[in-house]
């Protein structure tokens, strides 16, 4: 499984990596790609076939390629376009059929989808934002893994994932400050150490992110999301921390307000 994991983590790592050096559409289209497969996934899960078609066709896909615009040009109302699409759905769900769930897949697909585009965008330091915060999620799933494994010990949250430990987390805090601290040495602005503690935090975001979806599988008696990456399940699967960290980090940025939005999360 290990190997299978890392040939398809070599598949799929350098189209990402290019379309983040490219930026612009090519990068949007990246994130528009990846929110609509996360959306078809979540209504995979928690909708029948007529409302995954529904759901994803008529509302998710839609949302996320209208919010990954909006962020890219004018994200001022991309908040309220999230609120309003989700609250709709919401609406519409529970008049048809009483279910709440379902809704929450469009702030779940189109929200980091969203968040990541914002930070591309940035002329400045965008690329570095996207990096960091790969670097960051990368350096915790790693790290996290197999310090898991070397030290063991008590676990996590046993309840909604039983090979997640203490020490696991403790590994992706630590590797992901590393990693903030060696980006904060490259862009030469701001604190190297507070980007390293932000980025530790971040690492615990990550984490989150992953027992939440770990969560949601076992709510519907499921192991993976879908079999779509080998390996590694599905796009969920795949992306939970990232998922989390990219809008947490977005909203840290935000209320940090430094500057533009990646110089706000970069530069502390």
């Amino acid at each position: 499984m290990l190997k299978t994991r890392i040939l398809s983590a070599l598949f799929l790592i350098p189209p990402v990596l290019a379309a983040t050096w490219l930026g612009g559409w090519v990068f949007l289209l990246l994130c528009v790609i990846a929110g609509m497969l996360i959306g078809w996934e979540w209504s995979g899960l928690f909708c029948t076939q007529a409302q995954r078609r529904n759901i994803f066709v008529g509302w998710i896909g839609i949302t996320v390629l209208l919010a990954a615009i909006l962020a890219h040009f004018h994200h001022v109302l991309l908040l309220p376009v999230l609120l309003v699409s989700f609250l709709a759905l919401l609406v519409i769900q529970f008049v048809r059929e009483a279910l709440v769930l379902p809704s929450f897949g469009v702030l779940y697909a189109a929200a980091p989808a969203a968040a990541l585009v914002m930070l591309r965008q940035d002329p400045t330091y965008g690329l570095w934002a996207v990096v960091w915060l790969f670097a960051v999620v990368w350096a915790t799933d790693i790290a996290a893994y197999f310090a898991g494994r070397t030290f063991g010990g008590p676990k996590l949250a046993p309840r909604f994932s039983p090979n997640k430990t203490w020490s696991g987390l403790a590994g992706g805090v630590i590797a992901a400050a590393a990693a903030g601290y060696a980006v904060s040495l490259q862009i030469g602005e701001g604190s190297a150490l507070l980007l390293a503690l932000f980025s530790g935090l971040m690492a615990v975001v990550a984490q989150a992110g992953d027992l939440l979806e770990s969560a949601l599988k076992r709510h519907v008696g499921v192991k993976d999301s879908s079999q779509l990456i080998p390996g590694h399940g599905g796009m969920m699967d795949r992306l939970d921390g990232l998922v989390a960290v990219a809008v947490a980090a977005v909203i840290a940025g935000l209320w940090h307000g430094a500057g533009t939005i990646g110089q706000s999360v970069l530069v502390w």
